[in-house]
Formats: structure tokens, sequence, C-alpha cells
């Protein structure tokens, strides 16, 4: 099995392995902090070099910091982000930021961060780029932060926090087999910029991480009735689930799973060696599952029929 290569993030001068560890499931109730722990601790033992999290994520920078104590800090680059505290959500504020900073600190049991992100803007990029840039920018300046940057789907977005100086960029569930739009215009314009790339959610929130996608219709539209920004391309987005699903039973009907195409397209993304690809696993199972896909190359003949049915393939 090929191993992971070695990617670069752009300006940040971090270079993480390809698949980086996301940190979105491991906050839920439900969740044990054991199980947080080991899913974080096994993910490094196989090579994960990169955990993502956020204040949004209800337990996952506390469990994070855990798991990254006694020692396993010092083994990857850590990344959480700003905007998203459920205290000061959307709050851009020079107060509000600071306040999340110093908290998610304290949660990861850190005094320095590898990379923090502006987390979420849902209609407006200019406020996020004031005050609670500056800060981002003058904790970095003071050696608590290694690289700021932005985390949202809108391609505009994206472009004008390039613009204004970021290192990184993040967005989710536009390069996937349902999607490809992130490389339209992202992904030229931050190479171009030699800022770092972040491809969330390959599995499309689960629409291809293996077992049939199910559709659900509730809570995803905003007050004029469109899908909000964030669920596009989602479980929570009827349009997109017929052609997820046509996949799925493509997969099934040939005794392949969805989530080995899925991985291998996103690991290929045209990032020339100036990204990686983020994935949350909630258990040591599903890290092992989407670690060995991400590993394994799916055979040319599976690519080159996928491709004559569906138009798509690395």
């Amino acid at each position: 099995m090929p191993d992971l290569e070695v990617r670069r993030l752009g300006r940040s001068e971090m270079k993480p392995k390809a698949l980086g560890l996301g940190g979105g499931h491991l906050g839920w109730p439900d969740q044990s902090d054991e199980n947080a722990i080991v899913t974080v601790r096994s993910a490094i033992e196989r090579g994960i070099n990169f955990v993502d999290t956020s204040p949004d994520y209800g337990f996952s920078e506390q469990r994070i910091g855990m798991a990254l104590a006694e020692g396993w800090r010092d083994k990857v680059y850590l990344q959480t982000k700003v905007g998203s505290h459920p205290k000061y959500m959307r709050d851009w504020s020079k107060k509000a930021t600071n306040w999340s900073l110093e908290n998610s600190f304290k949660l990861l049991q850190t005094d320095y961060v590898d990379s923090v992100l502006i987390h979420g803007p849902r209609f407006d990029i200019e406020e996020p780029l004031g005050e609670c840039l500056e800060v981002m920018v003058d904790w970095k300046e003071r050696g608590r932060i290694g690289a700021v940057g932005v985390g949202v789907r809108q391609p505009e977005f994206h472009k004008r926090a390039i613009e204004a100086g970021v290192d990184i960029v993040l967005s989710f569930l536009n390069y996937t087999l349902l999607d490809q739009s992130l490389a339209d215009e992202t992904i030229p314009f931050a190479i171009k910029h030699d800022v770092g790339i972040l491809i969330g959610s390959p599995l499309g929130n689960s629409l291809l991480a293996g077992p049939e996608p199910i559709q659900k219709e509730e809570g995803i539209h905003d007050a004029d009735g469109k899908v909000i920004p964030a669920a596009v391309g989602s479980y929570l987005d009827p349009a997109v689930f017929p052609r997820a699903h046509a996949m799925w039973q493509w997969c099934q009907d040939r005794g392949l799973n969805i989530r080995d195409l899925a991985m291998q397209f996103a690991i290929n993304a045209p990032v020339k060696g100036n990204g990686i690809v983020l994935t949350g696993s909630a258990n040591p199972t599903e890290f092992d599952e989407v670690f060995a896909a991400a590993t394994t190359p799916v055979p040319e003949d599976v690519w080159q029929e996928f491709e004559a049915q569906f138009g798509v393939r690395i």
C-alpha cells in the first residue's frame, strides 16, 4: 500500500501529509473522550500530521487537546478557527476574536497553533477581513499563530481573502465526485499566490462514504428558500441526491466501494502539491477505512468506465 505523499501549504511553510484529520465528528455529545483520543492518536500513528478543529465542533477542541497531551502535540500541525464559537457566532470584532483564540488555546492545551482560519462567513467577507483578521495577524506576528486563513465555500470570498493576504484557504463539498467547482477559480488563484489549499468533505457529507446515500430535506434553507451555502452538495441538498445515489449504485453493481473512488479523486485534486484533503472520522474504524481508500489507487479501467458513465475521473 503506497504511503501518503508529503505536500506543502503554500507560503505557510507547513509540509503535512496529503491527508489530514478533521475534528468535526469528534465533538459530538454522544462521543466519549476516550474514543476521540484513540481516534486522533491512531491517525497520528498511521502518519497523519495535520489535525483540524473548531469551536463550532462541540467538544472537539477539548478532546483534541486531551489527545495531543503527553507529547503528542509535537507530532502534528494543529489548526483551529475563529468566528464560530456559540458565544460569539459570526462576531468578527476584536473582542470576540481575542476571546475565541484564548479559549481555543486553553482547550487545546497549547501556546501555539500552526494555523487559524476565519470560519464560515455566510453573506459578507469584508467584515471578517477587518478587525478579526487584524487580531489574527497580530497573534501571528507575536509568534502565537503560524498561518492565517479562511474557511468558506464561496470562490469570490476565497479570492478576496487571498488578496487580503491570507496564507491558507479551506473549502468543502466542492471538490468531490459530485462537484469540482473548486478547480474553476479558487485552486488556480491560490496556486498563483502561493496560498495553501485545504479540501474538506471529500465524501460529500456521507453521500460518498460507502453506505447507501440517504436523502434529507429538513433544515437546509435560508429565509428566501434557497439552500444555504454550507449545505449545497451535501446530504441536505435534494438536488445532488440522485447523482450521488446513481454513483453508489454503479459501484455496488461492480463490487466496488464509492468511498475508494471519492478519496482517490480528492487526493488527486489539481493542487500541484500545494494542498491537502481533510476528512472527519468519528472513530478509529472510520479513519482506517478512509486511510485505506486514500492510499490505494483505483484501477485505470474503473476510472475509464466511471468517466464514460458520469464524466468524472482523476
